[in-house]
């Protein structure tokens, strides 16, 4: 038997990269996270992190390297979901974008952008989760055979 093929498309390394990442922020705040729905106003979210006390929501993306153009407004749809969630919730929460790469993150944390003033302003922290080299590896391998 041959090697298991992979979908050129799959996206099952960065997934498991996001629960190592969510583990990352757990452990850092000091509260147990995992995926959770959160339903408000007649509408579900998805959010990557949550307690069940809902006090930490977290959307996690585990991209290596700058990010392109649409990949800046994926981050960004995540951050505008966060904030829009917080503010239905009786407490507000304390609210993460989690990275696992500094260059993937820069232009979350950085410089004189609208975007970091933006986050800063909502009250978005940016948390860079460390990962294995073999975990990071593979993402960019993955990411390579995404984008081919």
């Amino acid at each position: 038997m041959g090697a298991v093929e992979v979908a050129p498309g799959s996206s099952a390394e960065q997934r498991a990269a996001e629960l190592l990442m969510i583990e990352r922020v757990a452990d850092e705040v000091g509260v147990e996270l995992r995926r959770q729905s959160i339903t408000s106003a007649g509408v579900r979210v998805e959010v990557d992190g949550a307690d069940d006390a809902r006090t930490v929501l977290v959307e996690a993306w585990a991209h290596q390297g700058p990010p392109k153009s649409a990949q800046r407004h994926k981050v960004l749809a995540d951050a505008f979901k966060l904030s829009w969630i917080a503010s239905t919730l009786p407490a507000h929460p304390r609210l993460i974008l989690c990275f696992s790469d500094e260059a993937a993150a820069k232009p979350f944390l950085t410089g004189r952008s609208w975007v970091v003033e933006a986050l800063r302003a909502q009250g978005i922290e940016v948390f860079i989760a460390e990962l294995s080299p073999e975990v990071r590896a593979g993402i960019v391998a993955a990411q390579r055979r995404q984008y081919r």
